[in-house]
């Protein structure tokens, strides 16, 4: 008996040190203070335009950290309106009070500042920022996103020798302030005038490697609407990582980024020593851009040729790319245990949900929706309506679960008044439900969605119409998990969602003409709880705005 007391006194004592270490071993702060002012920016070596600058820099500052961390970033607004930064691919843990998006956060009015507190949580990989508001991203204030694996946590490859960040993305050489007016006028906007590579027009960024040493590249497409696809000339890239997951190691002579994704590659400098051209070009476009940055080999001169041209319409080659991009079972992520350990093929959907994107006009407009329904901003963030219990500010349920047949067949913005409604929709889902989502698409256009808070499981993917058939093809074992999603023209995408964060999420497409013309909505992951174990409360920092400008920052009662 008293052998078996002491014991219990030695598991007490155990529990009570692993608290106080737990407590003392609170992960890492790191603290960010960034001005957002307007700039003068000439990526094309033309006429300086309009540009939106972070500490002066365009791109933006990039966010280097590790899982876990803490991210405190004050931000600073010296623009003459109002501004807000979203985080893509960041998933904001019990906390969508940080998402910084119009349905989540009052705007930084023009002068004053907001500090953004939010957690690296269970996060590895590579992402990207970008301002949210208007037409803000046509101007910049994007950069770029790393998270770190700690340091005990093996990652299935050996160290580069060094990583680079290529942030690629379409370019116009017009303002955005003038872009916007042209969408708010009713008018379409024409194809983009340029590819920039980190910041910087064709031939004019640089990378330096040492022959034969191997290399990491975070790519990230940060652009408005184009696929492009990536390439180092003469040289193969190993795929290692797509937005926070490790991936099967397959090697490619060329890999197509859509709007919106991340991915990580791995090339070793191995060619004869000289220069070489770092080529992106965008896809299933009438009219094809090119761009190129150098890679060159330290002490070397000379350069090769031009790059090989790509066939710039072949659906099926990006097709089958995409589906062989699949999980590494194997590997660790932001946690020790494998990839593969948490087994979604065997999970027992409790709800389908078809999102097919429509295009039409209301008003005479131009405008864009999900499921025949174009969203509208409120005059107060949908997160603050929900906290508070302000009613009238959005429409629960006006985005139905499946789309109508007269809004599936619409085409290229040539619809009827009466193919679109405007709605503030949002989308009720419960809490811990696990959720298949079927994104549609009858255009002949590639789409590009994205859901914030979110990593999500890519069952499937095909051209021609989804039906309940097309389940037996889905990648039930080893699909790759990420937060944006292609679906390409005529063609359909499964997801599975673990519906297992609460908070107020973005649906939307990253096409950013689209979704700024009504192409998104948000889905509201809901529990009847005000707990701290589920949700986070509001932030005692927060903007207050519209109907809740004057409520109180504590908690609201139980």
């Amino acid at each position: 008996m008293a052998a078996s007391a002491a014991a219990r006194v030695v598991v007490a004592l155990a529990c009570v040190f692993s608290l106080v270490f737990s407590a003392q071993a609170e992960a890492p702060y790191r603290f960010f203070d960034w001005e957002v002012s307007y700039g003068d920016v000439n990526p094309l070596g033309g006429v300086p335009q309009q540009g939106i600058l972070i500490n002066g820099q365009f791109p933006g500052p990039q966010i280097d950290c590790q899982t876990n961390d803490n991210l405190v970033i004050n931000v600073r607004n010296r623009l003459p309106e109002p501004f807000l930064l979203s985080w893509n691919g960041i998933q904001h843990r019990k906390n969508s009070w940080q998402d910084g998006v119009s349905g989540t956060n009052c705007p930084i009015p023009p002068g004053q500042n907001y500090t953004y507190h939010m957690q690296a949580k269970d996060q590895i990989g590579s992402f990207f920022y970008f301002p949210s508001l208007a037409f803000h991203k046509a101007a910049g204030g994007f950069g770029a996103i790393r998270i770190n694996s700690r340091p005990r946590i093996p990652i299935p490859f050996p160290p580069p020798a060094d990583e680079f960040t290529v942030l690629i993305g379409d370019w116009y050489n017009t303002t955005h302030k003038a872009l916007q007016a042209m969408l708010d006028d009713g008018k379409l906007l024409p194809s983009p005038d340029a590819i920039l590579i980190n910041g910087k027009g064709p031939g004019r960024a640089n990378f330096t490697v040492e022959q034969g040493k191997t290399y990491r590249l975070r790519v990230s497409n940060v652009g408005l609407r184009s696929t492009l696809n990536f390439m180092i000339q003469d040289h193969n890239v190993t795929l290692v990582e797509v937005e926070g997951t490790h991936t099967v190691q397959n090697t490619y002579t060329s890999l197509d980024v859509h709007a919106g994704q991340s991915l990580s590659v791995l090339f070793t400098a191995d060619r004869p020593a000289g220069g070489y051209h770092i080529a992106v070009s965008s896809r299933f476009t009438n009219q094809t851009l090119n761009s190129t940055a150098v890679l060159r080999y330290a002490g070397s001169t000379g350069f090769s040729g031009p790059p090989r041209a790509l066939n710039q319409s072949d659906v099926d080659f990006s097709l089958n790319q995409a589906r062989s991009i699949r999980t590494n079972l194997t590997a660790s992520g932001p946690r020790p245990n494998p990839q593969g350990s948490y087994h979604y093929g065997s999970i027992n959907v409790s709800r389908t949900i078809r999102l097919a994107n429509s295009a039409g006009q209301v008003g005479g407009k131009p405008r864009y929706g999900v499921n025949g329904v174009s969203y509208v901003d409120a005059d107060t963030p949908l997160k603050l309506a929900d906290y508070y219990n302000i009613s009238g500010v959005y429409r629960m349920g006006a985005i139905p679960d499946a789309p109508a047949a007269s809004h599936s067949g619409t085409q290229n913005g040539t619809g009827a008044d009466a193919a679109l409604k405007n709605a503030t929709a949002v989308m009720d889902s419960d809490h811990r439900s696990f959720v298949e989502v079927v994104f549609e698409n009858s255009e002949d256009s590639l789409q590009s969605w994205h859901l914030d808070g979110y990593s999500v499981f890519v069952a499937g993917m095909d051209k021609g119409a989804w039906s309940e058939q097309s389940r037996k093809g889905y990648n039930l074992v080893d699909a790759v998990t990420r937060c944006t999603v292609q679906v390409y023209p005529r063609g359909w995408t499964a997801i599975f969602i673990a519906l297992d964060n609460v908070g107020m999420w973005n649906v939307r497409s990253e096409d950013w003409v689209r979704r700024y013309l009504g192409q998104q909505f948000y889905l509201r992951v809901y529990t009847p709880t005000h707990s701290v174990r589920d949700e986070l409360p509001v932030p005692t920092n927060a903007i207050l705005c519209g109907r809740a400008a004057n409520k109180s920052r504590l908690p609201v009662s139980q």
